[in-house]
């Protein structure tokens, strides 16, 4: 018999083709794979742990049943699709895992504070201040009129001071890019990692240890050198997605860089510093340590920043719940409840200014 016919070029084509995969796909088959890794891997961390060898302790159990989980995942799918396809699901799970881990206690603390803030919140609380609660009133009985104002007032002197002086810093360090320019950027980002009672102990000394006194004008300084940091390093992103056409345009018309920076750049960049701001903002709303020796605190309304200690909604909070007073550790959960629905409506006000801008 004569040799076998040599395969046509379509055959040989076809054959060399290779197959293509899409690692991100998920169908009912790969869910069965990972509930069946699951329980595997369950069973299996339950006889190592439990029976073979001498370990005891949730936190134990739980990493040696991940590790053996995502072990058990990446053979079964390099075994059916591949090992491309089997790194790309077994990290996708590691991803997930650790995102689980962290959404959990977050939606655990939210939780827990906004049932102890809401069961003892009243309409009164944004009327009333605590120089009207005595020591023997109800916890229902809580006055935040005088925190609020404080916050409103120490946050927005913060914002009027660090927004201007942190998009300018942006501009220079992104536009204009002068001998400074390195210098500058190595000290916003050491500014980023100062802490919050270092701030607070700057102003006490400089300021109020100086006959200066306390004052929410005091603590505004304390929470603008937190927040000029945030809003600089956000601008200078920001800044940086600008397209450089918009630039060259500007320049071939004969605008000089001042012009195009002030006409051009940041106009099309407002919505993104508006971002900036509030993430700014929110960094610094909730900030306790620096107020303790700048803004002191106070029972009583004071609507003058400039003059005399003034309170807070952190502030109050942290106050309240060193109390030995049942009633007033109840009262700095409503105190705490507020502070946390103000810096989740800025949060949401920047993503969807982040959406506005994508858009």
């Amino acid at each position: 018999m004569g040799a076998p016919p040599a395969p046509t070029l379509a055959v040989v084509a076809h054959d060399a083709i290779p197959v293509r995969r899409r690692p991100t796909s998920f169908h009912r088959r790969d869910a069965a794979m990972v509930v069946g890794c699951a329980v595997s891997s369950l069973a299996l961390t339950w006889l190592l742990y439990s029976q073979i060898l001498p370990l005891s302790g949730l936190p134990g159990f739980l990493m040696l049943w991940a590790a053996l989980n995502f072990l058990m995942y990446f053979t079964a799918v390099a075994a059916t699709e591949g090992r491309p396809a089997a790194r790309d699901r077994t990290m996708a799970s590691v991803i997930t895992v650790a995102a689980i881990a962290i959404i959990v206690p977050l939606a655990l603390i939210l939780g827990y504070v906004t049932l102890k803030g809401l069961r003892f919140l009243r309409l009164s609380f944004f009327t009333t201040t605590m120089a009207s609660v005595g020591p023997e009133s109800p916890a229902t009985e809580t006055g935040g009129l005088q925190a609020i104002v404080g916050t409103l007032e120490q946050v927005g002197i913060a914002m009027l001071i660090s927004v201007p002086l942190g998009v300018l810093t942006a501009v220079y360090l992104n536009e204009v890019k002068g001998r400074l320019a390195r210098p500058t950027r190595v000290f916003v980002d050491a500014m980023s990692g100062v802490p919050s009672i270092v701030a607070g102990l700057f102003i006490y000394t400089v300021l109020v240890a100086n006959g200066a006194g306390f004052s929410g004008f005091a603590a505004a300084l304390a929470l603008s050198i937190l927040m000029l940091p945030t809003v600089t390093r956000t601008c200078e992103v920001v800044l940086r997605l600008v397209p450089g056409g918009l630039r060259e345009a500007s320049f071939a018309m004969g605008a000089p860089e001042w012009r195009t920076t002030w006409g051009v750049i940041l106009p099309t960049a407002r919505i993104g510093i508006v971002t900036a701001t509030i993430l700014g903002v929110a960094r610094v709303i909730g900030e306790t340590a620096p107020l303790i020796m700048t803004a002191f605190g106070s029972a009583t309304l004071n609507f003058n920043p400039f003059s005399g200690a003034q309170s807070a909604l952190s502030l109050s909070s942290f106050q309240l719940f060193g109390s030995s007073q049942t009633a007033d550790v109840d009262r700095a959960w409503v105190f705490a409840f507020v502070l946390l629905a103000l810096v989740l409506i800025l949060f949401v006000l920047a993503r969807l200014q982040g959406d506005r801008r994508r858009r």
